[in-house]
């Protein structure tokens, strides 16, 4: 019998047992969800019922084997260019639907896509007088250097609102993976390369989203650190990196504000799927950590359905016809028990009560799509950082009246990134707009060349990957002739440059055309320089990036330099916002930015071996990643983690702590007073500096901070800061268990990893064993890991 056959005649049997049941209604009720008990409604579903509701409802066929692949490897369902998830049920453009069993009263429910902004179909079918469009909202590297949760939260409401309004369940959303690498081409949807910052960040995101009751999808539960061969590569990481770096930004988000779901990554960890991972799916997530909601596959990941399912990842998506009847077979042959079914189930339904479409909430599909914009702009601003600002170059002076905007991106200013990141919005806000509504002039014959440019280009570029089969990429800068760059620095008051970089879904960053900028672009930077600078005129430069770059060769050429990362759709009025002074700077960097790449502790170990197509990937700097690298081996950054200019200048003192010496937690008290002319906020940022006689641990480590209001000129404001022992912790691998110990403890409160303004000395009397864990996710090899110095 085929497979169509064999699934007709199981629907049948369904049918027939439905059928069955509706006669006997008169005496015996069929339970149904939301009435009954979630156990009984379980008891009375079939096999084929349970199977259903833990397979999505996609309906693409079974995906033959990929030529090449050894056994036990993804069985390439997702291929090159990426599957992004697009349905046209209820929600046109969502990633993905669940299936119902209308007998028991089980509705299906809608999962988007959208780290930056709900991602749906902007048209529909049939419906020529309405439109779709979401807000896009900042990108997960800006939001993260706002150091705001305050913020953040604000953006995961506006956020969770257009979910519901578009008739959403579940928010497939935020990443929360660390920043190892800066090649990684998603690192824009994700937060930070310390798991503090981004594990308190993805909480904040989350409970905005959450508030408004619809659910959110953590992801990509765990290690998935690279595009590049996500489907296939093992990344090879020791317990203590994983549990310290890796692991902990899951913990944090998850404990501090219960997502609905959490997704598993594609890529394996330490030779196993993640999402066939049972120690980490049930053990790490479920027991140790105590997550109550369910477990998805990201589209089309892991291998084995029977294994997953096994593990605790409940529900497999997309989702295809013939997984259903994989899981009754298994059910059948003993491979995959009634009970584990019957706990995936329940995790599902569980969250599917909470749901609006169990509660039947009627969308309006009109969400509020002017003041989210309002909230985008706000948040934008909050989160940009200057990075340098040589003689008071920015703010704008009063003096400048007309600005010569050079750049693509200046005229097509990038909002977010590309892939499932993407957002379907109604506009972008470009720079040149942005200083245009601002009451700056710009040169529209400089628009108008831009413009063309960059159409014209695009149109090319997509007639040969249509030909070659691919997507199209990038455009190249365009070169301005030296007379144009004359004739503009001498009738500009100002010259502004808008260096754009985009990367996404699929692939990593090219190093030499995407991480640094081509030789064309920094001789057409240092033409402009000259030729301003010439006429005593100033250069400022805006980073609209979604990651770190290389800034060598071109930065001393610039003024003032300002990196506004991918700000959403309000980008250009942000932008002006910050350059005008309208808006004081006060974003930091929640990701560092090198000297150079070579620095980069993964850098030898990107993206994996063999190098043409990575099969593993060897994460040696162990728990050295970020700053934990640069401080602890005296490597000198171009911009150290936590670092941002403002346009004023705040005095942190008085550093005070509860008590010399720790007894179950600690309490630090510090000053923040704005001495200079202009209103705007500070960040303060609490570092720790441990003993290292049972175990080599950082120079130091990131473990509270906070962000002061708007403070006028000569107002101060305390923050208050609180260290319990999980703090001070490190994961002991011989142990399984986290120990904070004993010996004396440094306290450091600044405004940047190496601007330290005031420290404190306390100490621990005795060892304290915080907590014990199961000895699980060990590395397959041996790795050779960094120790620190």
């Amino acid at each position: 019998m085929r497979l169509h056959e064999k699934l007709a005649a199981g629907f049948a049997l369904a049918m027939l047992s439905a059928t069955t049941l509706a006669v006997n209604a008169q005496t015996k009720p069929v339970p149904q969800l939301g009435k009954n008990s979630i156990k009984e409604v379980i008891a009375a579903m079939t096999l084929q019922e349970k199977c259903t509701l833990l397979v999505g409802a996609g309906k693409a066929p079974r995906p033959k084997q990929a030529a090449g692949l050894k056994a036990g490897m993804s069985n390439g369902y997702v291929a090159p260019p990426p599957m992004i998830g697009k349905t046209e049920v209820k929600v046109d453009g969502a990633a993905g639907n669940t299936n119902a069993i209308p007998r028991l009263g089980i509705p299906a429910m809608v999962l988007s896509d959208g780290p930056a902004g709900v991602r749906i179909s902007p048209h529909r079918k049939g419906d020529s007088t309405h439109t779709y469009y979401a807000t896009a909202f900042p990108v997960g590297t800006l939001l993260a250097s706002t150091w705001d949760p305050k913020v953040v939260e604000s953006v995961g409401r506006a956020f969770g609102n257009e979910v519901k309004e578009y008739g959403i369940d579940i928010l497939l959303a935020p990443g929360v993976n660390i920043h190892r690498n800066p090649l990684n081409g998603r690192n824009f949807e994700y937060y930070s390369e310390d798991p503090l910052i981004a594990g308190k960040m993805a909480a904040a995101l989350i409970n905005g989203v959450q508030s408004n009751g619809v659910g959110t999808s953590i992801k990509h539960f765990a290690a998935n650190n690279q595009e590049t061969d996500r489907n296939f590569v093992n990344s090879q990481i020791s317990q203590r990196a994983l549990r310290e770096l890796y692991l902990k930004n899951f913990r944090i988000a998850i404990t501090e504000s219960n997502p609905w779901t959490v997704m598993s990554s594609y890529n394996r960890l330490n030779g196993a799927y993640t999402a066939e991972r049972h120690d980490l799916i049930t053990t790490v997530l479920r027991d140790e950590w105590k997550f109550k909601g369910f477990v998805m596959t990201d589209w089309g990941g892991g291998y084995s359905d029977v294994a997953e399912e096994n593990a605790g990842n409940d529900l497999i998506m997309p989702g295809r016809p013939d997984q259903i009847e994989d899981l009754m077979n298994a059910v059948q042959h003993d491979s995959l028990s009634m009970n584990i079914l019957d706990e995936n189930v329940a995790h599902i339904l569980n969250i599917i009560l909470k749901s609006p479409s169990f509660k039947k909430y009627a969308y309006s599909n009109k969400p509020d799509l002017k003041a989210h914009a309002e909230v985008s702009r706000k948040a934008a601003t909050e989160g940009m950082i200057l990075l340098k600002n040589d003689a008071q170059t920015l703010p704008i002076a009063k003096n400048v009246k007309s600005i010569a905007a050079f750049g693509n991106a200046s005229y097509f200013t990038i909002a977010g990134g590309t892939g499932s990141g993407d957002v379907n919005k109604a506009y972008v806000i470009s720079v040149a707009q942005g200083l245009s509504k601002a009451s700056y002039i710009t040169d529209p014959v400089l628009e108008a060349t831009y413009t063309s440019f960059v159409k014209d280009t695009t149109a090319k570029l997509w007639v040969t990957a249509r030909k070659e089969h691919h997507w199209p990429g990038p455009v190249p800068e365009m070169m301005v002739n030296e007379d144009k760059i004359a004739d503009e620095a001498e009738h500009a008051d100002l010259a502004l440059i808008t260096i754009g970089r985009n990367a996404g879904e699929g692939s990593d960053r090219d190093l030499a055309t995407n991480y640094t900028l081509t030789p064309n672009e920094q001789q057409q930077i240092k033409k402009i320089a000259d030729s301003f600078h010439a006429k005593g005129k100033k250069v400022v430069i805006v980073l609209n990036i979604g990651g770190v770059i290389d800034m060598n060769g071109w930065k001393d050429n610039a003024d003032a330099i300002l990196l506004a990362w991918q700000p959403g759709e309000e980008a250009g009025n942000a932008i002006a916002d910050i350059l005008s002074g309208k808006v004081d700077p006060s974003g930091k960097l929640a990701t560092t930015f090198p000297a150079k790449y070579e620095d980069v502790p993964s850098a030898k170990n990107f993206p994996g071996e063999p190098a043409n197509k990575p099969e593993h990937v060897v994460y040696q700097e162990g728990i050295y990643v970020g700053y934990r690298y640069y401080d602890t081996y005296k490597v000198k950054p171009m911009y150290e983690f936590g670092y941002g200019l403002s346009y004023t200048h705040f005095i942190i003192s008085n550093l005070k702590l509860s008590s010399p010496v720790f007894i179950g937690a600690l309490t630090a008290t510090i000053t923040v007073k704005n001495t200079g002319s202009v209103a705007g906020k500070e960040v303060v940022q609490v570092y720790i500096s441990a003993p290292t006689k049972t175990i080599d641990k950082p120079a130091q480590e990131l473990k509270a901070f906070g962000k002061t209001r708007l403070l006028q000129p000569g107002e101060s404001q305390n923050l208050t800061f609180k260290i319990n022992a999980a703090d001070l912790a490190s994961f002991h691998t011989d142990k399984s268990e986290w120990i904070t110990d004993a010996g004396n403890y440094i306290l450091k409160a600044g405004a940047s990893s190496r601007d330290i303004r005031q420290t404190a000395n306390f100490s621990v009397s005795k060892t304290i064993m915080v907590e014990k864990d199961h000895n699980v996710l060990k590395p397959e090899v041996a790795i050779d890991e960094y120790k620190g110095k």
